[in-house]
């Protein structure tokens, strides 16, 4: 068994929720995103035992392309926390109704085989393909299932659209520039392999780091995120949130690093300012949100500042930090936004004035919202305090005002996060009703709330899982 049988089995999915109407697209998309999990959790315990579950086949002659998925360490994490989350967010859907469901549900899945695929793929065109395959679903559901004016969204998702279009063309021709160094191969390894000129890198580096600026976003290439996450409907929002941004980081890691190192320890100081400026811009713009969404769209921006910036400390602590941090993260922006879309459902705004008394209607989900939002802002005993803290004392190896200001993101998103939660939960009883959550959201929440509290205390087996991957790729960084 290899790991292609995970995107068989979401492709299969797709096209089966399409083909079975609206009436029981969303249970089947339920079944086939739990099946995908359900086998992802079997080869993980081979590649424990030891076994290669990875994949590489002669795809197209010449120029040299394979079909090779690369299951290492790091993979498998981003892989699980891709198939982990979809299944939540198919889930956390069942309260809405959807035109067209049928078409609304295979996106998803879609977007899970796009996502799986980028992590796992071992070769430039075929991770290429699959980078792009992933923008065309989310497309798709923020166009036509999102919210406010037509004529914004679709202003909003076609500029998210060209954005992270163009930056992935100069990926590309990175790739076909590095292809004819390698002898016309594809191949990841053979890229690891060469021996560039630090010009020759720096251009590499820029590059890659468009595509990926975009995609994170990084400052100053962050100015479509904010308004595509408010415009796309909810289990839009998550999808991009939780899983597609991270798409960017793991690159970062993964692809942009060790193909470039020699740029990436001159210009290191550079990239780590600009996360830390995406941390301190996040956190100001998030403090005058009136708009619950656009509030936890603006956090986000900061938390993933921080991540970038531990990326680009090349230290394992940075690395190890930060992909830590991208699976907390993932699973704590999941769960606030849907908490923000079970208050919606309810008072039919997003407007934090109009908001108010939820404490005294619905004390569990209050309760709820609390820890999720004390993870947010990396509580010790929560998982984001795991890779917040590893980050941080990352940053403070290379200089230790870095690990400071980095560290802000604590302290202003303590300070809008409380806010925010005294503004929408506390106060008088609100006019509107609040009704308790159901079972559905409830199970929804209590998942990602043990998950968070789970890898808080003993984060160990994520920890191993991936640091023998770190380590094999920051050998490659420090080997040039």
């Amino acid at each position: 068994m290899n790991v292609s049988i995970l995107l068989i089995i979401l492709l299969i999915g797709a096209f089966a929720t399409y083909f079975v109407g609206d009436k029981l697209a969303s249970k089947v998309a339920l079944f086939f995103s739990l099946a995908a999990l359900g086998c992802s959790l079997v080869l993980l315990n081979h590649f424990c035992a030891g076994e290669n579950i990875s994949l590489i086949n002669a795809w197209i002659t010449e120029p040299k392309i394979s079909f090779a998925l690369n299951a290492d360490g790091l993979a498998l994490a981003m892989v699980l926390l891709t198939l982990s989350l979809t299944p939540i967010i198919i889930f956390s859907s069942f309260g809405n109704d959807y035109k067209n469901a049928k078409g609304f549900y295979a996106l998803i899945l879609f977007m899970a085989f796009a996502m799986t695929g980028t992590f796992l793929a071992a070769d430039g065109l075929l991770y290429y393909i699959f980078w792009e395959l992933s923008l065309i679903p989310i497309y798709f559901i923020a166009l036509i299932w999102g919210n406010g004016d037509a004529d914004e969204r679709r202003k909003a998702v076609v500029k998210f659209f060209i954005y992270t279009l163009a930056g992935s063309l100069f990926m590309l021709v990175a790739f076909i520039y590095l292809s004819q160094k390698a002898n016309g191969s594809f191949l990841i390894e053979d890229f690891y392999k060469l021996n560039l000129s630090a010009t020759e890198q720096l251009w590499i580096f820029l590059a890659f780091f468009l595509a990926y600026a975009i995609k994170i976003p990084i400052i100053p290439f962050h100015t479509w995120q904010a308004n595509v996450y408010q415009k796309a409907p909810t289990v839009g929002t998550m999808l991009l949130s939780g899983i597609m941004l991270k798409m960017g980081l793991y690159s970062v890691i993964r692809w942009q690093l060790p193909i470039a190192p020699l740029a990436a320890k001159e210009y290191m100081n550079i990239f780590i300012v600009l996360g830390i400026a995406g941390v301190i811009y996040g956190s100001i713009v998030a403090l005058r949100q009136k708009d619950l969404k656009k509030l936890l769209a603006y956090s986000s921006l900061a938390h993933v500042g921080l991540i970038a910036a531990g990326s680009y400390t090349l230290t394992i602590d940075g690395l190890r930090g930060a992909v830590l941090q991208m699976i907390a993260h993932g699973f704590v922006v999941v769960g606030l936004f849907y908490a923000a879309e079970i208050i919606f459902r309810r008072y039919e705004t997003r407007n934090i004035a109009e908001m108010g008394g939820i404490r005294t209607q619905s004390p569990k989900f209050t309760s709820m919202f609390l820890i999720l939002l004390l993870a947010s802002v990396a509580l010790p005993g929560t998982f984001n305090f795991v890779g917040e803290f590893t980050v941080l004392y990352s940053l403070s190896q290379v200089n230790v005002w870095f690990a400071v200001l980095g560290g802000t993101t604590i302290i202003l998103g303590a300070y809008y996060m409380l806010k925010m939660f005294q503004n929408v939960m506390l106060g008088e009883t609100n006019s509107k009703t609040f009704k308790d959550v159901t079972l559905n959201e409830g199970i929804s929440l209590v998942v990602i709330i043990a998950v968070l509290l789970f890898f808080g205390f003993y984060p160990k087996p994520i920890t191993d899982l991936i640091t023998p991957s770190l380590e094999t790729i920051l050998s490659v960084i420090n080997k040039n």
